[in-house]
């Protein structure tokens, strides 16, 4: 299997747990990894053969700016539903970060996987 990629997706929303949080936007940072065949489109040099990180990204940035989740659990496990479903990814990996949600620190945040990664 190959990868598409798309790595430091920056996306404002509401997320986190705290009275403050949900009346401010935050940035939520996306690091994805979709498996999936680019045979058919490296063959044909043509969009409608591949997996468009162009249209998944915009997906994304749609969904994650107009959702207002608690916990960055239950949005990455959304995100992964939605490449997975919509998509038609057998398998993604996600990891997402809540930068400066921790004082000295850079980044928290969850790595998830779901589906499988087939060879």
């Amino acid at each position: 299997m190959d990868i598409v990629f798309i790595q430091d997706l920056q996306i404002e929303t509401v997320i986190g747990i705290y009275d403050w949080e949900r009346k401010i936007r935050q940035t939520v940072s996306l690091d994805i990894e979709m498996a999936t065949d680019i045979k058919k489109a490296a063959e044909s040099d043509n969009i409608e053969d591949a997996l468009s990180y162009k249209d998944v990204a915009k997906r994304l940035i749609e969904f994650v700016e107009n959702s207002e989740y608690e916990l960055v659990e239950s949005l990455a496990e959304e995100i992964c539903r939605i490449i997975r479903d919509e998509f038609d990814v057998p398998w993604v990996r996600l990891i997402l970060h809540k930068p400066g949600a921790v004082r000295g620190s850079k980044s928290v945040g969850v790595i998830i996987e779901r589906g499988e990664k087939q060879k």
